[in-house]
């Protein structure tokens, strides 16, 4: 591990334990807006600063979602100090007001970082981890429609600029529920700065959220001094797990391409996601139940969005399942090595030309193939040369046949050629060809059968196994032809049967 891996992960546990000691001391802050901002202000700087260090550890090309971060947060923080200072000096404490838009900023900034990252993490596009983060979106979409953005887009109590701002909070809430529900379901490194960042966008949701139920139940939290710190705990809690994210090392593997695909969906984003479905029935269910039914139409239309997304998903899941079994078939019939054909793949092929050969009444010649001394070789010079020698040679010989013929891996160093409409003669040629080719300065031993028009694929293949066995008895680098089986002759009990 790197030394400045062991100072920034001693860093973010001196931070952690510091901002755990903050978050703690803000519940003895006296009940002033004046100490309770500027503890607020110090946490938030604080986590900027710490980013900002965190981001100076790793490579330049990795800090701009960093940078991105610390921006949000740093106008967040500074958000708190407008606010207290517009309401307390100035006196503006109808929406918007000065703060407004730098709390806002928070959304915009963390959402490109989070784009950098996936951008960077998947470089491919993953459609069905768009699907299934825009249906957590749509989902908790029409519940902010319903409960927050309608009420507010339509009210009277505000001018059109505060209402306008009121709409954009719960915009930039689901901006970044979107983001961050495709940066989980991404793919890469999901190491503890992950799981860090993922749960600081997570609180800054949760706090937003409860924020906005406990208005829509009539709760003025201003009121409750124990309720209202719990909540801005939990913005403060947000701040802090940026930080600690960005000053752990693994934070430096972040934003790596991934080396494998993203993962599956778990039981978890599985039962989320259905949570996100049914919420258009839900929301119709309960204005049913009130006799208060006022949001027909954006009920239709978030069912519709969920629904055509369901079947997307369903659709892309077939199509992965499809994908896979095309590629079990594959690898079950083809040599990992070589990226022949295998043994099982022979077999299969084998009864298939012999019945062409039958209807066409031409030859076929198969020929089994050995590379010679390949033990000698491989102990020599190492396995791994050995399996590039493999390769070499069914890559060779494979561009020396003819179009037509088949090459397939046997087993270990062997090999078998189909050579259809090919006599003995023709296929001796054709393998002196292939022979030549034989890459690394090496030689084979083949043996050749011809089909005799009646013998069966495991015959066929016997009678050139023996002619290679010839050929390597005789001293290897050279072709043996096997001669066809003559019929039995007949007993003299089977003549006289015939007569």
């Amino acid at each position: 591990m790197r030394n400045e891996d062991v100072m920034g992960g001693r860093a973010g546990k001196l931070f952690a334990v510091l901002a755990g000691v903050c978050v703690a001391g803000y519940q003895l802050v006296p009940e002033s807006p004046w100490w309770k901002s500027a503890w607020q202000i110090g946490i938030g700087y604080g986590a900027v600063a710490a980013v900002l260090l965190g981001a100076r550890r790793l490579e330049p090309h990795q800090r701009l979602p960093w940078w991105c971060f610390a921006f949000g947060l740093f106008a967040n923080a500074s958000g708190i100090a407008v606010a207290i200072y517009s309401s307390k000096v100035l006196h503006v404490d109808e929406s918007p007001t000065p703060a407004d838009p730098l709390f806002l900023l928070l959304y915009p900034a963390c959402a490109v970082g989070f784009a950098l990252l996936i951008k960077r993490r998947e470089p491919r596009r993953n459609w069905a981890a768009m699907v299934d983060a825009s249906t957590f979106t749509t989902g908790l979409g029409l519940l902010a429609w319903v409960y927050v953005i309608e009420p507010a887009a339509f009210g009277e109590q505000t001018s059109l600029p505060g209402r306008i701002i009121q709409i954009a909070y719960p915009i930039g809430d689901l901006l970044l529920l979107a983001m961050l529900t495709r940066l989980v379901r991404s793919g890469g490194s999901r190491g503890s700065a992950f799981w860090w960042i993922t749960g600081s966008g997570i609180a800054f949701f949760g706090g937003d959220t409860t924020w906005v139920v406990l208005g829509n139940l009539g709760i003025d939290i201003d009121d409750i001094r124990v309720l209202h710190r719990g909540v801005d705990s939990i913005f403060l809690i947000a701040f802090c797990l940026f930080a600690v994210a960005a000053l752990h090392p693994s934070a430096r593997d972040l934003d790596r391409a991934a080396v494998q695909r993203a993962p599956r969906l778990s039981t978890a984003m599985l039962a989320s996601l259905t949570v996100a479905s049914l919420i258009a029935p839900a929301v119709l269910a309960v204005q049913l139940y009130t006799d208060t039914l006022n949001d027909g139409a954006a009920i239709v239309a978030g069912s519709t969005v969920l629904f055509l997304l369901v079947v997307l998903r369903m659709w892309q899941l077939v199509r992965e399942v499809e994908r896979q079994a095309d590629r079990v078939r594959t690898l079950s019939r083809e040599d990992e090595l070589t990226g022949l054909p295998n043994r099982r793949a022979w077999k299969d092929e084998m009864p298939r030309a012999l019945e062409m050969a039958r209807r066409g009444t031409v030859a076929v010649t198969i020929a089994m193939i050995d590379l010679d001394h390949f033990k000698r070789f491989n102990d020599s010079y190492g396995h791994p040369a050995g399996d590039r020698l493999l390769k070499d040679a069914a890559a060779a010989w494979g561009a020396a046949l003819r179009e037509g013929d088949i090459l397939a891996r046997y087993g270990g160093e062997e090999f078998i050629a189909l050579l259809p409409d090919a006599t003995a003669g023709e296929a001796v040629h054709i393998l002196q060809r292939v022979l030549r080719a034989t890459p690394l300065g090496q030689s084979f031993s083949a043996g050749l059968a011809c089909w005799d028009g009646s013998e069966s694929p495991e015959e066929l293949t016997a009678r050139a196994d023996a002619a290679l066995y010839e050929a390597k008895a005789a001293g290897r680098h050279r072709i043996v032809t096997s001669q066809p089986v003559a019929p039995a002759p007949a007993s003299p009990t089977a003549v006289v049967a015939q007569l």
